[in-house]
């Protein structure tokens, strides 16, 4: 029974704040001031079941998907790769240093504009928008992972005749997996992030560019919908992002459960 309590807990407080959050928002927009700017919680919700009837909403929904699911792919497998070279190699890392460095602190939109001019309002804007806003995360969390694997294991493994492939699938990737684990999981709601800065500002396809078509129109309820909508969708993407760390690394000490 405890345990039933223990595992109910989190579920009651978090319906808990639902609650509280959806009472905010009815006594704000019960405000006679702030009425037309925040709708009511039951408009919000007809016109999202509205905007669930039409075809257009749900190819919004999986272009959206589609390109955060390419870009975060594209970006796991470059960084990934770029960050094994660059924590094997010394030669790499001398060489990748400076670039990586210039291109750290520069924001994803501000290669927007370029991209634009580049590819056009196009999907394949969205994913090279988004794989630029996850590449350098990902490829510094796997340098950090490969540097962290304890150089003796490296030395035991080349003591027992391992060859350097032998040493970095059985040694190094297994070491750094939690760092990547844990960058595959940071990245994947950025992704979701770029992708609707994409179609916002750029105009690629998905519920971003529906977004910025429902403020210009001044369908306010309509705009309170897709934001719902990608609320939602940012609560699984990070939800199923960390039950997939957990199921993939479960042998690892800081995902096993630890009995009592």
């Amino acid at each position: 029974m405890t345990s039933m309590n223990k595992a109910a807990s989190p579920v009651l407080l978090g319906a808990l704040g639902v609650f509280c959050f959806l009472a905010l928002w009815e006594a704000g927009s019960a405000a006679v001031d702030a009425r037309e700017a925040l709708p009511p919680v039951q408009d919000v919700v007809t016109a999202l079941l509205a905007l669930a009837g039409t075809g257009a909403f749900w190819q919004d929904l999986g272009a959206t998907l589609g390109v955060s699911l390419a870009g975060w792919a594209i970006a796991a497998v470059l960084g990934v790769t770029l960050g094994i070279l660059i924590g094997t190699s010394r030669w790499i890392r001398a060489v990748t240093r400076i670039p990586l460095e210039f291109l750290r602190p520069i924001p994803a939109i501000v290669i927007l504009p370029l991209a634009m001019l580049v590819l056009g309002p196009t999907t394949e804007m969205g994913v090279f928008l988004v794989v630029f806003g996850v590449l350098l995360p990902i490829t510094a969390q796997t340098v950090a992972g490969v540097e962290a694997v304890d150089p003796v294991m490296r030395n035991t493994a080349r003591s027992f005749g391992l060859g350097r492939t032998e040493i970095l699938v059985r040694v190094v990737l297994p070491g750094a997996s939690p760092f990547i684990g844990t960058a595959m999981r940071v990245a994947a709601p950025v992704t979701l992030v770029m992708t609707v800065v994409a179609g916002m500002l750029g105009g690629s396809p998905g519920l971003g560019n529906s977004l910025s078509v429902a403020q210009l129109t001044g369908r306010t309820e309509d705009i309170f919908a897709y934001v719902l909508v990608l609320g939602i969708l940012g609560l699984l993407v990070q939800a199923l992002s960390n039950r997939a760390e957990r199921r993939i690394l479960h042998w690892h000490t800081s995902f096993r459960k630890v009995s009592p």
